[in-house]
């Protein structure tokens, strides 16, 4: 019984589809994370200033997108903005703006960190050679804070790529979505397929994840030395 649920797999184009809707979520990951890592830095940026003001909005904003859900999020991208605002955009850009808004708050809260954690010395050395602050966060705090902030911009990176198993819930054709509608077809035929299907997706996610968490303890473990 188990070998023929095996070939639900072969079963028409069941593995290209899968593979497809791993596309799906690869994509929407890997795009929200270079908006939101680059809106991020310059929030970053903006919550190491003086300013109460900012500091206030931007720890707001953080809070936010850490309090709600992201499947909440999902859902008020997806169904209220669009008819609050008459934005007619695709499923998959309006959860490419959540995630990526969401990896902008996180990834400022990083950021910031590892600009505070630049020894003072290397700002006062900055200073005594005249750099402007524009040029020492250029040449100085931040080139320094990037390999601070590298091993949890990678974690971070794992969250997001497991997050997108939500993608299904408002009708994006992600890897779950498909194996979701391959067990439902097979049901009957392969009752055992279940455990085969989502088998394959875990492997995936895990192939996909598993590498990005070692490097990620390989560079904390090298900061620690």
């Amino acid at each position: 019984m188990a070998h023929s649920a095996i070939n639900v797999f072969f079963a028409g184009n069941n593995f290209s589809r899968i593979l497809q809707g791993l596309w799906t979520s690869v994509w929407i990951a890997g795009v929200s994370l270079v908006i939101g890592l680059v809106l991020g830095t310059f929030l970053g940026v903006l919550r190491t200033l003086p300013n109460k003001i900012i500091r206030l909005i931007l720890r707001l904003y953080l809070e936010f997108f850490r309090i709600v859900p992201t499947i909440v999020l999902l859902f008020l991208f997806y169904y209220i903005l669009p008819r609050s605002f008459h934005i007619n955009w695709p499923a998959s850009w309006m959860a490419v703006l959540a995630f990526a808004l969401w990896v902008a708050a996180e990834f400022s809260d990083i950021v910031r960190g590892a600009i505070e954690s630049v020894p003072i010395a290397q700002k006062e050395s900055g200073l005594a050679l005249g750099l402007s602050k524009v040029q020492l966060f250029r040449y100085v705090l931040l080139p320094q804070a990037v390999q601070l902030e590298l091993p949890a911009t990678i974690n971070l990176a794992t969250r997001v790529i497991k997050t997108t198993s939500l993608l299904m819930m408002i009708s994006i054709m992600d890897v779950i979505a498909i194996g979701q509608q391959i067990i439902e077809a097979n049901n009957q035929k392969y009752p055992t397929a279940v455990f085969w299907i989502y088998g394959l997706i875990f492997f995936l996610y895990f192939i996909i994840d598993y590498p990005l968490s070692v490097w990620s303890k390989r560079l904390a473990a090298k900061q620690d030395r």
